[in-house]
This record gives structure tokens, sequence and C-alpha cells, in this order.
């Protein structure tokens, strides 16, 4: 493989795996806000078990989202050492994916953002549930 077709196929990898990402978390929201939102159309005299299942929905989407963007990070990694080594031929300044790794607020992250809207959506999830289980008993 010369050069140019290494350079090529390591960037459209990783152009591609970040496009996606974002793509799913963009998914992620839309679902999810759907979902919420039946949530707040629901009132008192709706099923007690209609809260379950919407809360069973959101917190699937939130853990299956959650496994995407892993995948997603983890694909993205993999046209980083490459990338890095080709851009070792402009200078200091260019070098994008290794400035990536100087030091930084660890929470100043896609990641960061990302895992706290999917834990938020669990946690709410499970307080529909938990509401309808508890319309469901009686216990209001």
């Amino acid at each position: 493989m010369d050069h140019d077709e290494e350079k090529e196929y390591l960037w459209e990898h990783f152009k591609f795996n970040a496009d996606q990402r974002l793509k799913a978390f963009n998914l992620f929201v839309i679902l999810s806000g759907l979902a919420d939102a039946g949530v707040f159309a629901l009132d008192k005299r709706t099923h007690s078990a209609a809260f379950a299942l919407i809360g069973g929905l959101i917190c699937l989407l939130s853990l299956t989202f959650f496994l995407i963007d892993r995948r997603s990070q983890n694909l993205l990694r993999l046209a980083v050492p490459g990338l890095k080594a080709l851009e070792q031929r402009f200078p200091p300044h260019s070098r994008l994916f290794t400035r990536a790794e100087a030091p930084a607020p660890k929470f100043v992250r896609y990641t960061v953002a990302f895992n706290i809207l999917f834990a938020a959506e669990l946690a709410f999830g499970i307080g529909v549930i938990a509401y309808g289980l508890k319309l469901l008993s009686g216990l209001r």
C-alpha cells in the first residue's frame, strides 16, 4: 500500500466513524425526546403499565445508544495511531491528532457530554418505571 492509499484509508475510516457517532447521538436525542414526550402526554387515567413500558423503552434506548457510542469510540481509536504517524511529516502546529493528546480537562469531551445525557435519560426512565409500578400497586 502506498502512502496516499494509507492516508486515504485511515482518514476515510476515521471520518466515517466520527460521522456515524454523531448521527447515532442525534438519533438518540430524537428518539429519547419522542419517548419523553410520550411520558408527558400520559395522564393519571392512563393505565399504569403504559408508564412502566415507556420508562422501559427510555432505559433501553439509553443503554443501547451508550453501547453503540462505545463501539464508535473504539472504531475511531483504531485509526488514530496511523494518522499520528502520517502527520509526523507536518509542522508541529498542524499535528492535530498528536496535539489532541496534550493535557486538557478530561470532562471537556464529547464522551462526557454524551454519557451525562445517557445517564440522565436512564435515570428518567427508571423514575418513570417506578412511577408506573407505584400506580400499578395503587400507592398514589
